[in-house]
């Protein structure tokens, strides 16, 4: 038998279109899901307990705190502060997380004639320190409401500072390009998978009738 001629060997090696692109696909989305594994798996728990939050019991833990600043530090409260909501003085602002383990650094502060009051909310907690700026007295109190509460505040961004705010924005586009490249490796194999596109119609078609005629049930 005649060897096939080299250049139609060579053309047969080409990768198809068709080929290619599954290959791409098959990049991005397992790219997409590494990216997003970790995220889109606590996401998914902390969707799960804050759709049943009512029914999942919370023991808040409360520490009231008190103490007083020393003299040569009760002058620094004793001036104007730059701005209305200015954070405490750095040295004011070390001896508080000290005294009664409030971390009120860069936090805004509310100032007043007689005090400043500084929030710290958190994810899974809150907290506050109030300073009577005459005397230096220092009132707080600490509220840690649970792991539960916290991957919950992560979940919705609460508290969590600006960071977190732009790591969801990344799992978010990569979970979006997770699904995208999904769909279309679907269409890619739905000839050989005949309940591709049924199931794909039901997992959207649920959805949408439960919000059209069973919402307020």
């Amino acid at each position: 038998m005649a060897a096939q001629p080299a250049r139609s060997r060579s053309r047969s090696r080409q990768p198809t279109a068709k080929q290619f692109w599954l290959k791409q696909l098959h990049s991005w989305h397992w790219i997409s899901a590494a990216i997003s594994l970790a995220g889109m798996f606590v996401f998914s728990i902390t969707g799960i307990t804050l759709n049943h939050a009512a029914t999942i019991g919370a023991d808040p833990k409360v520490v009231a705190g008190s103490a007083t600043l020393p003299p040569s530090l009760r002058g620094l409260l004793a001036r104007a502060p730059a701005a209305d909501n200015a954070p405490l003085p750095l040295q004011v602002a070390t001896q508080v997380r000290s005294l009664v383990g409030v971390d009120a650094g860069n936090v805004p502060a509310e100032w007043s004639d007689t005090e400043v009051y500084v929030a710290v909310p958190g994810p899974g907690s809150d907290a506050w320190v109030s300073i009577d700026r005459a005397s230096g007295t220092i009132t707080s109190e600490r509220t840690d409401r649970g792991w539960v509460s916290f991957f919950n505040d992560l979940h919705k961004g609460r508290n969590t500072g600006t960071a977190w705010f732009w790591l969801i924005d990344v799992l978010a586009v990569a979970c979006v390009v997770f699904t995208f490249t999904g769909m279309l490796l679907l269409q890619l194999h739905a000839r050989h998978r005949p309940s591709t596109w049924p199931l794909v119609g039901l997992g959207t078609a649920v959805p949408l009738i439960i919000i059209l005629a069973f919402m307020h049930f």
